[in-house]
């Protein structure tokens, strides 16, 4: 096995580990908000969560530039600036959406629902960015849609579960974290804490306008302490877990990272288990062997052709000895530490054939 080809495996099993790992991260979000939306309106702890991220991820990276261990990153620029503004707009417009139907529609219809961003995230990926998902991927989405069906479902009570115009709502709520999801994407290149930093204080103070409108008639039994807890939660659940999630789009594409972090849920029950004692009925093993059927086979995907490489110009982290980048040096910034760097650089017209992902250097057409 060649040098580049086995970078090639450890770079798709190491985007795989972050895309779990986030999806680990966000299942804190369910059995821990539980907690807090006993004080707070949806719509603050939707702000406060957006704003922990924002403000959690903002100290981090400061902390680290002043520690001198800032990664070299591209920025965003005022290229990616319609894509950001789109990403905050959407990140807003979902929850909202949410909430509507949240106002008709049963928990347990909402529940079942939710499992809809993932396909949306895929079929806008293929439909509108042209990513390419083959039909072990499509089994793939599918098994994972089960289990996450399974796992969403009140056994003891499913006459609960009935389609309305609140459904309608929570169905567009996916559509536009499905499409904000395949911005984020488009922006995976660029330093993920920026991403996260934006995308954290422009939602989080676009939800907290929609709560001062509609909601603030509902903050009754205000707690500085859950405002806290939200906060923080927000940092861990969303913020690390947004960052390692666009880390892993760089490898991976929207459609695959988006079926990895389907995950979240069954990570959920599990925490809720570890820290609340829930009960693990049959339906959570069930759903379980399903994951990780539906993993496996998004894992053992191999997707190889000849391809061609039309000539690009961008700017992302890279080093010289992955096979896609052999082109001299010019002015950047480099880490020492990891032998990585990012310029602007430019990639030759190029024909060849790889098992490959549609990350950021193969999203040609097929």
């Amino acid at each position: 096995m060649d040098v580049t080809k086995t970078q090639q495996i450890a770079g798709k099993n190491y985007a795989v580990i972050l895309a779990l790992t986030a999806a680990l991260l966000f299942g804190l979000n369910a059995p821990f908000s539980k907690l807090f939306l006993e004080r707070l309106p949806p719509m603050l702890m939707v702000s406060l969560l957006y704003l922990g991220a924002g403000i959690g991820i903002l100290a981090l990276n400061l902390m680290t530039r002043a520690a001198g261990q800032e990664k070299a990153e591209a920025k965003i620029t005022k290229k990616e600036l319609p894509w950001t503004i789109f990403m905050i707009l959407l990140d807003i417009a979902a929850p909202f959406f949410l909430m509507l139907g949240l106002l008709t529609a049963t928990a347990n219809t909402a529940s079942l629902l939710f499992n809809f961003e993932m396909v949306a995230t895929s079929v806008i990926a293929l439909v509108f960015f042209k990513e390419a998902v083959g039909k072990r991927m499509w089994m793939a989405i599918g098994i994972i849609t089960l289990a996450s069906i399974i796992l969403s479902l009140d056994w003891t009570d499913i006459s609960a579960i009935a389609f309305s115009m609140g459904s309608v709502f929570v169905l567009l709520a996916c559509c536009c974290w499905g499409l904000e999801n395949n911005c984020t994407r488009n922006m995976s290149e660029k330093d993920p804490a920026q991403i996260v930093i934006l995308k954290g204080f422009g939602s989080g103070l676009g939800a907290a306008l929609i709560f001062l409108f509609f909601e603030r008639a509902e903050l009754t039994n205000f707690s500085i302490y859950y405002v806290l807890g939200a906060l923080i939660l927000g940092f861990i659940s969303y913020g690390l877990s947004i960052f390692l999630y666009v880390k892993a789009q760089r490898h991976l594409g929207a459609a695959r990272t988006s079926t990895y972090y389907a995950a979240a849920p069954f990570m959920g029950v599990i925490v809720s288990f570890i820290i609340f004692g829930t009960t693990l009925d049959i339906s959570f093993w069930l759903a379980a062997v399903l994951m990780v059927a539906g993993t496996y086979l998004a894992v053992r995907e191999n997707h190889d052709h000849a391809h061609v490489h039309e000539e690009l110009v961008h700017e992302h982290l890279h080093g010289h000895d992955d096979g896609h980048h052999s082109h001299k040096e010019n002015n950047s910034n480099h880490d020492e530490r990891e032998n990585v760097h990012s310029h602007e650089h430019t990639h030759k017209t190029e024909q060849h054939s790889h098992s490959h992902n549609p990350d950021i250097h193969h999203r040609h057409s097929h």
